[in-house]
């Protein structure tokens, strides 16, 4: 009877998947926010969320540990410097995966994979967007009677 494995293969060995998920993650631990496609994006999910539980516990073993996994120095010290500081409350659900528009050459379904803690909430005022067509139109008769009527 076939039994079903709880990873996705992506198309890979297992030797060229595991270094695919450590490069995405040191990514991800580094940059703060990756965009990939969707398969690799919860993937890498996985291996971040017990990488990040790990951290937490601020030990050298878990240094050496996580060190087995992302053989980046670089990545090692932003994670247990900044990343465990940010969320050291939080108990799990450190990333957030928001689906994109497939991918332009091979419609692949392309993912944004995030550190929670790490996103820039949205301006409330609206950039540039359109005017009125009363204020870009010049000779309209809305833009006339408002030049006309003197502003106390």
């Amino acid at each position: 009877m076939r039994k079903v494995k709880p990873a996705r293969k992506l198309g890979r060995t297992a030797a060229h998947r595991k270094a695919t998920l450590s490069n995405l993650s040191t990514q991800l631990l580094v940059y703060k926010r990756i965009e990939t496609t969707e398969a690799k994006a919860k993937e890498t999910r996985r291996v971040v969320e017990k990488i990040i539980t790990k951290a937490r516990k601020g030990t050298v073993h878990a240094q050496r540990e996580i060190f087995k996994d992302i053989r980046d120095k670089q990545a090692i010290r932003i994670l247990f410097e900044e990343i465990v500081g940010k969320v050291g409350l939080r108990n799990g659900g450190y990333t957030r995966v928001i689906k994109l528009a497939p991918r332009y050459g091979d419609a692949a379904k392309m993912a944004v994979l995030e550190l929670v803690d790490y996103t820039e909430a949205p301006s409330s005022t609206p950039k540039s967007g359109k005017q009125d067509r009363a204020k870009r139109v010049r000779g309209s008769r809305k833009n006339a009677e408002a030049s006309a009527t003197p502003s106390a």
